[in-house]
């Protein structure tokens, strides 16, 4: 069994000379198993061995009995050993966290702490075959790709799993014909985890009554699909690499003419891959996200759709793009008021600030609202009463397509009274036979209306009356 552990680092190149291991150890037989063949390996091959013990805070006397066993072996073998106490229960209340996720990242975050702080190299846990079946199965009853069937990886970044190779009963076999003793966690013999579910009712059921080597299989099955997941891998980045381009700003254009070339059966990756490339990580971006955005890609040009951490996609005329959503950029509207004058001597002159305009309040026939486009929107261009649709007339003043959404208009039913920052209808406008003026102001910055670029305070800027 030694052999195989020692062939298996060798092909995954998880262990040299230079390295100082940080291992988990429980005190239960895999990270026991792990720590003397990691003993063992060291006198061969020459590299560190540091250990690390996390007392979770949740067995009392028998998680006592595990901290007082490991602190024996390590002090024999000449080990340098770290433990925490830790409060897993409180943990998982504050983070809003189940136990097992809670205890999982605790121990990923002592151990990524010692090994920082004491110049390790790699770190490593006792995973074996059993652990990866029942990965496996956990993975594809929650719903899962190919990358949740691949199970465990033996190495991953700094983390390695020299026992992966190995059955539970190898290990115990291990330890029994050397005589080495480990203590056993009876929370494992429960079933309020689900993993444990799978463990002890699961996997035996299968072993039992429809293949008596079920782990094996569900293992080897688990390291095929890992082999063809790492070149479907590559192959996405490939199509990624070509069907999008990153923006001076930070936004990533996904050109959907190129995207449309990207083979049917890895279309799906691209996109997930895109939204962890523009996020920075890869946890809770699931299939609905995907499809949020091959849905998006399929509408008109201007939708939006939020994404995890703090992102937003947008149907461009080129595809979509996808950005972290500013907070200025966020829905956020500004404070209008209106008030009706009428006209006399004293108000028969035009309001010249920015954001203050007069409309023939007369001859308004709905309740005038203020609101964002909607399709089918238009606006009286000049004084022979010619109109053009509200998309149109973003195009030709080459508005950008993603300021349009956020533009405020005054709405006369679907006749724009006013587009906010650019132009006011000539319908609307105060004549000598108005007797009602409708003033609107809006306070609130240049962020009003949009972007608003090309505005200052002090005139019409960009507005043609």
């Amino acid at each position: 069994m030694y052999k195989k552990v020692r062939e298996y680092i060798k092909a995954w190149q998880m262990l040299g000379a230079k390295d100082k291991v940080i291992a988990g150890v429980s005190g239960g037989a895999d990270s026991i198993c792990l720590l003397f063949i990691l003993l063992k390996l060291k006198s061969e091959i020459g590299f560190e061995i540091a250990a690390v013990h996390i007392h979770h805070g949740l067995r009392g006397e028998s998680a006592n009995r595990d901290e007082r066993y490991v602190r024996e072996v390590c002090e024999k073998e000449n080990v340098e050993l770290f433990v925490y106490h830790e409060d897993v229960r409180g943990y998982a209340k504050t983070h809003k966290l189940t136990l097992e996720e809670a205890g999982r990242k605790v121990r990923r975050e002592r151990f990524t702490e010692v090994m920082r702080q004491q110049g390790g190299t790699c770190i490593a846990l006792a995973h074996h075959k059993n652990d990866n079946a029942e990965t496996v199965l956990w993975n594809l009853c929650r719903g899962t790709g190919l990358k949740g069937l691949g199970g465990i990886s033996p190495k991953n970044g700094v983390w390695i799993r020299p026992l992966l190779c190995l059955e539970r009963l190898e290990i115990e076999s291990y330890l029994k014909k050397r005589g080495i003793s480990y203590c056993t966690d009876e929370t494992n013999l429960e079933e309020e985890y689900t993993r444990n579910r799978i463990r002890n009712c699961v996997l035996p059921y299968l072993e039992e009554n429809i293949n008596e080597k079920a782990v094996l299989h569900i293992a080897a099955c688990a390291s095929k699909l890992q082999g063809i997941e790492k070149y479907i891998e590559e192959e996405i980045k490939k199509y990624v690499k070509e069907c999008t381009k990153r923006e001076e700003d930070g936004r990533i254009i996904v050109v959907k003419e190129l995207y449309e070339k990207v083979p049917d059966a890895l279309k799906s990756g691209a996109l997930h891959d895109i939204i962890c490339s523009a996020s920075g990580r890869s946890k809770n971006i699931e299939d609905v996200h995907v499809k949020i955005l091959q849905e998006l890609l399929e509408r008109q040009v201007g939708r939006r759709v939020d994404l995890p951490y703090g992102l937003e996609a947008m149907r461009s005329y080129e595809g979509l793009y996808i950005r972290e959503k500013k907070q200025e950029e966020k829905e956020e509207k500004p404070v209008f008021q209106m008030r009706i004058l009428k006209k006399d001597v004293e108000t028969v002159t035009f309001s010249q600030k920015n954001y203050t305009k007069w409309f023939d309040y007369d001859i308004i026939t709905n309740t005038v609202k203020i609101r964002h486009r909607k399709p089918g929107d238009y606006i009286v261009i000049d004084k022979e009463g010619r109109t053009q649709k509200l998309k149109q007339y973003f195009i030709n003043t080459k508005i950008p397509r993603e300021l349009r959404d956020s533009i405020w208009l005054v709405a006369d039913g679907k006749e724009i009274i006013w587009i906010v920052g650019y132009r006011q209808s000539q319908a609307y406008q105060v004549t000598d036979h108005t007797e009602r003026i409708l003033e609107i102001s809006i306070y609130g910055g240049e962020k009003d209306g949009g972007d608003n670029k090309g505005i200052d305070s002090g005139g019409e800027g960009r507005e043609e009356n």
